[in-house]
């Protein structure tokens, strides 16, 4: 992977610089993962669009620095990372809790410097507005949280069952289920850019309803997809994810 200006900007990797690109897509990663979840995304996407893929602290090569476990502090240290590369179009693409993360950042953006992205693609995670009825994980004794680990399908087994592994992932995994499961949403004004939720239809956590209240969150046009595969979809269905991030891609280039 290529990772440009790594010197002075850990946050942005390039999977395949494309400076000639019409459109940047920021790809953040899901609780637990790191950049290289989009490493393979280029191939599969216009070769007009430029892949940007978030690593946050805590995560793949960053792993010496404390992970964030709060999204405001998150979306603050990051959006001054991301400028650099707002300088021509852009998009995000965010799955579960990246999703979340994308949703914050692009309000942010929008409130202190007038940038928005011209799509917000967001998968695999509920409308912000809808509470979350489940009860929190990320504090649960280190068996337990294992357990829902499995349950969650998101943790490859040879992981789970490795203790240095495990032991390696457990604060990681903590501190990013913990930005999802103490997020409080602040009503403000919808969205200028057009949005687009993804959702699986096996997924168990995230129904078709829930994606659907997307639509509240833009005044532009909305559109949900739905893939084969439970809440990660986006590796059992990448090529049909793809296919539609494509289409939309093209239609913004």
């Amino acid at each position: 992977m290529t990772v440009r200006s790594a010197s002075t900007n850990q946050w942005v990797t390039f999977p395949l610089p494309l400076p000639q690109a019409r459109l940047r897509l920021f790809c953040f990663p899901y609780a637990g993962g790191n950049s290289l979840i989009y490493r393979t995304w280029s191939s599969g996407l216009p070769a007009t669009v430029e892949v940007c893929a978030i690593q946050l602290p805590g995560h793949g090569n960053r792993l010496r620095e404390p992970p964030f476990d709060r999204i405001t502090p998150l979306v603050r240290a990051l959006a001054p990372q991301l400028s650099p590369y707002l300088n021509k179009p852009f998009a995000f693409f965010g799955h579960s809790l990246g999703a979340l993360i994308s949703f914050e950042l692009a309000r942010l953006l929008r409130k202190e410097s007038r940038r928005q992205p011209v799509h917000l693609f967001v998968s695999g995670h509920s409308a912000p507005q809808i509470k979350d009825a489940e009860p929190r994980t990320f504090d649960l004794p280190t068996a337990a949280f294992i357990e829902e680990l499995r349950r969650l399908n998101g943790t490859p087994k040879e992981v789970l069952e490795h203790p240095e592994l495990i032991g390696l992932m457990t604060p990681i995994l903590r501190a990013d289920f913990a930005i999802s499961q103490t997020y409080q949403y602040v009503n403000e004004a919808p969205l200028d850019c057009h949005l687009t939720a993804f959702g699986g239809l096996q997924d168990a956590d995230v129904s078709r309803e829930h994606l659907e209240a997307w639509r509240t969150q833009t005044r532009a046009n909305f559109n949900l997809r739905m893939f084969p595969g439970d809440h990660f979809f986006l590796n059992s269905s990448r090529p049909a994810l793809l296919q539609a991030l494509s289409l939309e891609l093209k239609r913004l280039n």
